[in-house]
């Protein structure tokens, strides 16, 4: 329990930096997700092959899979979307309410009653969040867009439960990968033809950064994520990524200056979200026996 709980907390931490190389890459949410989604896939199916991991897997369970991937493009595009239409601070914060969406539909997916408990933390990142979107209006759309990151994230965490007591980590990784390729691949057109004068070829310094992006944001980290999954809950994981937004403000004041923009509401709903947060941890960590897999 210990140990799913520190892998978690390392997946959060590579997680924070995901906003700010989605912020330095100059390119576009739909090519920047395309690339990352290609180098990930590219770098894995290397390693896997090279460990002698690569197996095949059930037609079934491969759609199931890639499905899971194409709802994780689908998310990061909106994710992107948010901080280029805002600012990291923002589009990171609005990732704090999947705790919230996840609270909703992880019963409905068990077919439990809700946690009353699970709503009360929720309802703390909640305010903690319409606190910070009191400070300023002028993030409108990448507030909206972000939201609806924020509901597609908790999908894709449950379904990765799911997924992750029937597989290994990196087979669900690299399938996912592979599924969310294609499935943006299949959304570049369109990108294209809303927005035909957005650059799509990624400079030296944008591969540099998707380099990073793709590989210890994205494969590192999602390993660590599913490891934990194996462990604790789906509404436990994300409520502990509502942290991610302390790491990435902190490094988008120190990188971009975004502190300028922030006053004193912003701090104070920052920090009900950490508070949810770290009621949450110390609940799994008194009730060991609830988040263990059976």
């Amino acid at each position: 329990m210990r140990n799913a709980l520190i892998k978690l907390h390392i997946s959060v931490i590579l997680a924070g930096f995901t906003g700010i190389f989605g912020k330095l890459v100059a390119l576009p949410e739909v090519p920047l997700v395309w690339y990352r989604m290609l180098l990930t896939v590219v770098m894995f199916a290397a390693f896997m092959l090279f460990s002698g991991r690569l197996h095949k897997t059930d037609p079934k369970e491969l759609a199931k899979i890639a499905g899971s991937g194409a709802l994780l493009g689908l998310h990061w595009i909106f994710f992107y979307g948010s901080i280029k239409y805002a600012n990291v601070s923002v589009g990171v914060v609005c990732f704090a309410l999947t705790g919230f969406f996840t609270a909703l539909i992880e019963p409905l997916v068990y077919k439990r009653p809700l946690s009353a408990r699970e709503l009360c933390f929720s309802v703390l990142t909640l305010a903690g969040v319409a606190l910070i979107f009191h400070f300023d209006t002028r993030y409108r759309l990448g507030i909206a867009l972000g939201v609806i990151s924020a509901a597609l994230a908790a999908a894709f965490t449950v379904y990765n439960k799911i997924l992750g007591q029937r597989h290994a980590a990196s087979v669900i990784l690299f399938y996912q990968m592979l599924g969310g390729f294609c499935f943006v691949s299949l959304v570049m057109p369109l990108n294209f033809l809303l927005f035909p004068a957005a650059p799509a070829i990624p400079t030296a310094m944008d591969f540099l950064y998707l380099f990073l992006l793709s590989s210890l944001c994205t494969i590192v980290m999602f390993l660590l994520e599913l490891q934990a999954l194996q462990h604790i809950s789906a509404f436990t994981a994300s409520l502990t990524f509502n942290l991610e937004p302390v790491y990435s403000i902190g490094l988008a004041m120190l990188i971009f200056g975004e502190a300028a923009e922030l006053g004193p509401p912003f701090y104070a709903g920052l920090a009900l979200i950490c508070l949810s947060v770290v009621l949450q941890t110390l609940r799994a960590l008194q009730q060991r026996p609830a988040f263990l897999k059976p």
